[in-house]
């Protein structure tokens, strides 16, 4: 530490290259490294290391913040209920500017801004959601509730569901739409956001806000995202998981991405 300080003082660049190698070697963690995600710090470091940052355990051992979780974190071993790795969710997402919804295998990922636009160009193939509708590769039903999200976002499910008549005698298939949509990466969770009774007081699970990655991750992400092929994107992607995740094969790689 004292010698480390010495040559700093001595030579000052060194202190910006120090910072550099200190930067890369974070960057070089993998999910195969023993850590804890047991503060909303923790896991925002953990989204702009790794780049994606799934909420549940999955198919690839490791590769979830459930299991690299710090004690009284999760649901089953807070206080009083309380379930702290929920509760980062909102202002995590709005802190990182991340995108966040249901990406891989129907569960719910937090993929940074620097990957998302490579990950989302994969998944869409190339396309925006009009011109996949124009090909007949979106259905009548996804188109409408795109337009309606896309129209109002950000906008909390519930008056989403009630501005589109999703509702018991109305219209059906909110969630199928909603989870394909994200998938597809053309529809996001941009926050969470609580109810509240007469006196102003927060209660109950957060509720998801929708948006667009065009609209909450702005100008950048409208650049990025169709600038290579989706082809190039996908290998980029697949090298990627093959960095963070080494103890994973190929084939589980390629199958979590689809």
């Amino acid at each position: 530490m004292y010698f480390r300080k010495y040559i700093i003082e001595m030579f000052p660049w060194w202190k910006q290259a120090w910072k550099k190698l200190w930067v890369l070697n974070m960057k070089n963690r993998t999910y195969s490294d023993n850590f804890r995600i047991g503060s909303e710090d923790d896991l925002i470091k953990a989204i702009r290391d790794f780049g994606f940052v799934p909420f549940f355990v999955n198919p690839i051992e490791g590769f979830s913040i459930e299991e690299h979780i710090g004690p009284g974190c999760w649901y089953n071993d807070g206080d009083n209920g309380f379930w702290p790795a929920w509760e980062w969710k909102g202002p995590v997402i709005k802190k990182t500017r991340c995108a966040y919804g249901k990406f891989l295998g129907n569960k719910a990922v937090y993929i940074s801004p620097e990957w998302f636009p490579d990950f989302a160009n994969y998944r869409r193939d190339g396309y925006d959601f009009d011109a996949r509708y124009d090909d007949g590769l979106a259905s009548r039903d996804d188109k409408i509730l795109f337009d309606l999200l896309d129209e109002n976002a950000p906008i909390l499910s519930k008056p989403l569901k009630a501005m589109g008549n999703y509702k018991k005698g109305g219209k059906k298939g909110f969630d199928t739409s909603v989870t394909r949509l994200q998938k597809q990466c053309y529809v996001i969770v941009s926050d969470f956001r609580y109810a509240t009774d007469k006196f102003g007081n927060e209660y109950g699970w957060g509720i998801a806000e929708y948006s667009t990655p065009e609209k909450f991750m702005g100008e950048d992400f409208r650049k990025r995202v169709y600038e290579k092929t989706p082809e190039e994107s996908y290998e980029r992607l697949v090298a990627h998981f093959r960095k963070i995740l080494p103890d994973a094969d190929e084939k589980q790689i390629e199958k979590i991405l689809r």
